[in-house]
């Protein structure tokens, strides 16, 4: 009995083993990251010489714990031999599935899965299996920017030297954008810091002890000459007592005093340190808040004036953003006073409406009467309106200083209220609040009490 040789067994078995199974590739190709509002086309390649199942689309969430079916196809397709010499050679078909997001969200951002399953040729209750994934990445430009001053409203100081901290923040971005500052139109360079500055090096102030030691107090032009003082003070006389006729003007405004932009000599006029953080975080929506600050010994003689802008680069840009601030200190505040004539007992608003110039940042206001305390007893007032209620006649001819002032400079501006007659309110019936004196107010009690009870008889 002839025995058959082992290598063409081997054959029939592979050819036997090939018929059964099928074979399987699966690939998604790659994409580059897009951008919100951009159609997208997730294309899931397959070759197969098999019979085809099923395909399904995932996308993945929760770190892949969760997977969302998007797309679901089911096919019924006869595997396809090819007519030629050899009828066990089968031919590999190409397929393509696509998934077209035709406007993209932050939201859509993350993993996708292919799936796709074959029957199996040893029969039709098993299906093979073969999955490809790709990751989305959805990027988004920023929506706002804007640059603030760290700690204000605050103070002018003239006799110590103190930080001052631009903020530049950043929304709406995926992922997180370059920041960076520009002075006057050129670029700053600037030390990185994880945290802001405590001093400011080489800028440390010097400090003086006694405004005597400060000798900027006095013009130069008065001091060349060994004057001191030179102007005239303004009064803080009592005012009068007697209430204004019926004549012209309700206020009276004094000019503008604007304090010397001479400063003492720790201020050195020299090129500043700065010192520059970066930090972000996500938003709840997908995006990252940006964060950058800017910090400086401010010095109001180079820096007044000055044209600061913070500007963003991000792939998601075609070019970069901007916002843009100029440091100026107030001057020239505009102040409007309500009414305007003021009677006995009338409650008056005097009120910072603006300045002659666009100040940054926000000035810090205060209120003071010249020679006296305010009506209520107070020595200032903080806030951008001063109210006094209940006017009384003492009042009239009283000059009240609004101090705008910011870490720039200071200016004051003075107005002189004017009180006018109460026909409503007999003269010298008012106390220093504006009402009626409580002797006074008996004696009316008492009148018409006496009037009642003779009507009575």
């Amino acid at each position: 009995m002839r025995t058959m040789s082992p290598l063409p067994l081997c054959l029939l078995l592979w050819d036997l083993l090939d018929l059964a199974l099928a074979y399987l590739t699966v690939s998604i190709e790659p994409l580059p990251p897009v951008v919100v509002g951009d159609a997208v086309t997730l294309k899931c390649n397959f070759k197969t010489d098999g019979k085809m199942r099923e395909i399904v689309w995932y996308r993945v969430t929760d770190g892949g714990t969760i997977k969302q079916k998007i797309f679901t196809f089911d096919a019924m397709f006869s595997t396809n031999f090819s007519h030629m010499e050899n009828y066990r050679k089968r031919e590999d078909l190409v397929y393509q599935s696509t998934v077209r997001l035709p406007e993209v969200r932050i939201s859509d951002n993350g993993p996708y899965e292919c799936h796709v399953g074959i029957y199996d040729r040893a029969t039709r209750e098993k299906v093979v299996l073969a999955s490809g994934n790709i990751f989305l990445n959805v990027m988004a430009p920023p929506t706002s920017i804007s640059v603030l001053a760290a700690d204000t409203p605050a103070p002018f100081s003239r006799y110590q030297a103190q930080n001052f901290t631009l903020v530049c923040v950043v929304s709406g971005g995926k992922p997180a954008p370059l920041v960076y500052f520009k002075r006057d139109g050129e670029p700053i360079e600037a030390t990185p810091l994880p945290e802001p500055p405590a001093g400011a090096g080489s800028w440390a102030p010097r400090n003086l002890l006694h405004r005597d030691l400060d000798d900027t107090k006095v013009p130069k032009s008065l001091a060349a000459e060994g004057e001191v003082g030179g102007g005239q003070p303004l009064a803080t006389a009592d005012p009068p007592r007697g209430l204004a006729a019926e004549r012209g003007p309700v206020t009276e405004t004094i000019p503008e005093t604007v304090v010397s932009r001479e400063f003492p000599r720790w201020v050195h006029v020299a090129e500043p340190i700065y010192y520059f953080r970066h930090t972000h975080a996500p938003v709840s929506d997908g995006t990252v808040e940006a964060r950058a600050t800017l910090t400086w010994t401010l010095n109001p003689q180079i820096d007044n004036e000055a044209l600061f802008s913070c500007e963003v680069k991000h792939p998601a840009l075609s070019m970069p953003m901007q916002s843009e601030v100029t440091l100026v200190a107030p001057k020239g505040p505009k102040i409007t006073m309500t009414p305007t004539r003021a009677r006995v007992g009338d409650t008056v608003r005097i009120l910072v409406q603006g300045f002659q110039n666009e100040v940054f940042p926000e000035p810090l206001f205060t209120w003071t009467r010249v020679g006296s305390r305010l009506l209520d007893g107070s020595a200032e007032h903080d806030g951008k309106e001063l109210v006094l209620e209940r006017v009384p006649a003492e009042l009239n001819g009283s000059m009240y200083r609004c101090t705008a002032q910011n870490p720039l400079g200071s200016t004051d501006t003075h107005t002189r209220l004017i009180v006018f007659e109460n026909p409503n309110i007999p003269r010298g019936t008012e106390d220093s609040n504006g009402s009626l004196t409580g002797h006074c107010g008996f004696r009316l009690v008492l009148a018409l009490t006496l009037t009642v009870i003779l009507e009575l008889t």
